[in-house]
């Protein structure tokens, strides 16, 4: 489970605002500073930036290391094309100097309470991976696994599921579960180098029914598809993090959806009594059956 103390660093310049945020820190429960020399990993560094790219590029690099967790920034400069270069490297609040402190006491609490809903990180699983594959478009693929994940959820007292779907423009789980995520796996595609127990809890949406979601991009966004090896890497850290994991796979039988469906532990191919999608059925059990599945 997340630590009950969250450690965070300062990396700011400037003393005064230094002073600010290390006494605004000091009176958040469960936080504490720790010092820059420290080797122990943040669990939150915030960084002072004037518009420099080179600062923003020292970040980035440190991202890609896997020196930092989640990060916070503050800077008097506050021009649109840095903001969206702070988007884009996954950075979760921007504070404009001179900073307000309920601004980074709500920052902090919403920084507590994505730590607070991580899924236990200190006992691995060894969860199942559940793929439901449809012969056809429209047999619903998506209506079966929303369900099964919720079902697996409420029947799973001490349990965890999640649920990811690989629609890749037709992505429609969020619109059954009547949630707006913040986050889809374009990225992760795009921050691979970044992935790890924390960065993935941050990407994911938490659903009332205790179902974590890793929704499609839905749109058509430039974002990088996942490759066999992106998928190979996210399920194998999913499963360690998750007793069940649900993949919806829509109809796609590419190289990404074959190396999902190899991963799986169970594939339940979906269809309907029609004779287009009785022959597609046909021809799809028996290539498993070719490729040794």
């Amino acid at each position: 489970m997340a630590s009950t103390m969250d450690n965070i660093k300062l990396d700011i310049k400037n003393p005064a605002i230094a002073k600010q945020f290390s006494e605004i820190i000091g009176t958040v429960k469960g936080c504490r500073i720790i010092k820059s020399d420290d080797t122990l990993k943040p669990d939150l560094q915030i960084f002072e930036i004037n518009g420099n790219p080179e600062e923003l590029n020292r970040i980035q690099s440190l991202l890609n290391k896997g020196k930092l967790h989640e990060i916070f920034l503050t800077s008097v400069k506050t021009g649109p094309e840095m903001l969206m270069q702070a988007i884009r490297m996954g950075v979760k609040e921007f504070f404009p100097q001179p900073i307000k402190r309920n601004d980074v006491e709500q920052a902090l609490k919403r920084f507590k309470e994505r730590r607070s809903h991580a899924a236990p990180v200190t006992h691995h699983k060894s969860g199942k991976l559940i793929s439901v594959l449809g012969s056809k478009g429209g047999v619903g693929t998506t209506t079966i696994s929303v369900n099964l994940a919720v079902t697996l959820a409420e029947q799973e007292i001490d349990g965890s599921v999640a649920i990811l779907d690989m629609n890749n423009l037709f992505g429609e789980i969020p619109l059954f579960l009547e949630i707006s995520p913040k986050y889809h796996w374009g990225e992760i595609t795009k921050n691979i180098e970044r992935l790890d127990d924390t960065f993935l809890m941050n990407v994911l949406s938490k659903h009332s029914s205790g179902v974590y979601v890793l929704p499609s991009p839905g749109y058509l966004n430039g974002h990088q598809a996942p490759t066999p090896h992106i998928m190979e890497r996210l399920l194998g850290l999913m499963k360690r993090l998750f007793d069940y994991v649900v993949i919806d796979c829509g109809q796609s039988t590419d190289e990404t959806a074959l190396k999902t469906i190899q991963m799986s532990d169970e594939v339940l191919l979906i269809s309907v009594l029609s004779l287009p999608c009785l022959a597609n059925t046909n021809k799809l059990l028996k290539s498993f059956i070719d490729l040794g599945y």
